[in-house]
């Protein structure tokens, strides 16, 4: 057998040159070892142009490193490796490893894979935390501990000032710690000033080959290939980056939560899918940020907003993650049991909200966080989808979704099943909400402003049978109080009325499920 002293893996969302086991590493007698597996595409059914990235994303990094002439094990999908765990069986079975090195996964089952095969091979296995990120599990779990309760605000006031970032002083710039409130506007009746259309990175011949590959093996999988442009290099995810700050960052904190027909990209930055894969380091964005303020004179709520949502909320919920694994993922508070409605799919309803930001996730893979939250996530709250189906189809359909980052979004901001333990109260609300922040309502069929009736708006309606079926549970919440009260000038007649519509809306609903499971 061949010996290695330490087999390295680089997993597909770890994509970075700069990694410390790669600058560590000894070449005479250490590898490399990547694999491209199926079982990272249908564990959850998931968007091809997700599939392409990773794989496009891989490939391109394994020929970076055999440029650099860096020792390299790499396994591609066509050569059959179904499974991670096999695939990795398979070379501890040819080569004589004398100990296996891995930054921490973006997964518990990826950990727990890699873990079980290592056991069983007799193997000596580390992990090694990731630099990548500003903090650490045990950071987190450091802060967590002996609170009441655990909230992104003060966690993200200790990360400002740990990394003196928008600080002077000792004092955050701007006298305030977050200007959230600045950043909710919608836009005027002519709509955004917005002339991007999302990145632009035409397919090369290894891109071309994994899109051809993927329509091949993954035919029946969600979404369209015709519309891939994504960055697969770090060169791309750069040029990315240096096209957010110069012209959509000045932007993007009055109307980050607003929404537009027909407009998927606005002023928003989408370079998470790049973060995500390493592509781009955490530290090195939020410093490109915090310097165009001081450079470029960009507002301070606009920079702050973008800054807060990669050191605060970005390390937040892998703080999340990893402190409440493996436990978090069977969390249901609400007891949620519904099937996802077969539209997550197909995008195929007449509500409008749910058929833009739906079929732009078809198109693209790519919605952003409001459309997230307050309109998909809403949905499947209001509906009481079981958290799980939900928390598939995040993982599944969007470019950025690695777990780590995604399940804590899903289950705790979004659908409230850890009971409060993420964010302090259940994001609800009626139509309202998405007519105010979004030209959708004026071409829906539905009236935001009514609850029953053959023109009801479902978020409206849904609205307020959620908060009647939750009623005894929510009281126990403080910011839930303004909420209840308005619930409790309903008549009987009132809740009776919502009561029955809601029941006839998801009968319909539930009779069309996911058809991915």
């Amino acid at each position: 057998m061949k010996p290695i002293r330490n087999l390295i893996l680089v997993l597909g969302d770890q994509l970075d040159l700069e990694s410390p086991l790669i600058k560590n590493m000894d070449p005479s007698v250490d590898r490399i070892w990547m694999a491209e597996v199926e079982e990272e595409s249908v564990h959850v059914w998931s968007h091809k142009q997700k599939i392409v990235l990773f794989l496009s994303a891989m490939r391109h990094f394994r020929d970076t490193l055999s440029e650099r002439g860096l020792p390299l094990l790499y396994t591609e999908m066509k050569e059959g490796a179904d499974s991670f765990a096999l695939c990795l069986r398979n070379t501890l079975e040819e080569y004589d490893v004398e100990s296996f090195t891995v930054l921490r996964p973006g997964s518990w089952r990826v950990l727990e894979s890699i873990q079980s095969v290592c056991k069983q091979s007799s193997v000596a296995f580390k992990i090694c935390e990731d630099d990548h990120f500003f903090t650490s599990p045990k950071d987190f779990k450091s802060f967590a501990e002996n609170r009441k309760a655990i909230r992104m605000e003060y966690f993200y006031r200790g990360l400002r000032k740990q990394y003196n970032i928008l600080m002077e002083d000792g004092e955050p710039i701007g006298g305030l710690w977050n200007f959230d409130k600045e950043n909710r506007k919608a836009f005027s009746k002519s709509g955004p000033d917005s002339p991007y259309q999302g990145h632009r990175h035409e397919p090369d011949l290894i891109t071309k080959d994994v899109i051809t590959l993927v329509e091949k093996k993954f035919p029946n999988h969600p979404g369209r290939l015709d519309s891939f442009y994504w960055a697969v290099t770090r060169e791309q995810a750069l040029k990315d980056l240096t096209d957010f700050i110069e012209y959509r960052l000045p932007h993007f904190g009055t109307h980050q939560d607003a929404m537009w027909k027909n407009e998927p990209w606005l002023f928003h930055s989408l370079l998470s899918s790049s973060l995500n894969l390493k592509l781009l380091g955490a530290k090195e964005v939020v410093k490109a940020a915090e310097q165009a303020y001081f450079d470029k004179e960009i507002p301070l709520a606009a920079v702050e907003g973008f800054i807060r949502q990669i050191l605060g909320w970005r390390e937040y919920v892998r703080g999340v993650y990893w402190t409440y694994m493996p436990e978090y993922i069977e969390k249901n508070a609400l007891s949620a049991s519904a099937a996802l409605p077969e539209f997550y799919w197909t995008g195929e309803t007449e509500y409008e909200c749910l058929k833009q930001s739906i079929g732009q996730t078809l198109d693209y893979g790519y919605a952003h966080h409001i459309q997230r939250l307050m309109v998909t996530g809403l949905f499947a709250l209001l509906l009481g989808v079981d958290p799980k189906a939900i928390h598939k189809w995040y993982l599944g359909i969007y470019i950025d979704a690695v777990e780590w980052v995604e399940l804590p979004n899903v289950a705790g901001m979004s659908q409230f099943a850890d009971g409060g333990l993420m964010a302090s109260k259940p994001y609800v609300a009626t139509g309202k909400y998405i007519n105010r922040m979004s030209n959708y309502c004026a071409s829906c069929p539905k009236n935001p402003e009514k609850r029953v009736g053959p023109d009801a708006c479902p978020f409206t309606t849904l609205y307020w049978d959620f908060l009647i079926r939750h009623e005894d549970e929510l009281k126990k919440n403080q910011r839930m109080q303004l909420q209840l009260r308005n619930l409790n000038r309903l008549s009987d007649e009132d809740r009776l009325e919502i009561r029955e519509q809601a029941k006839t809306f998801k009968e319909t609903t539930n009779g069309k499920v996911n058809i991915y499971e």
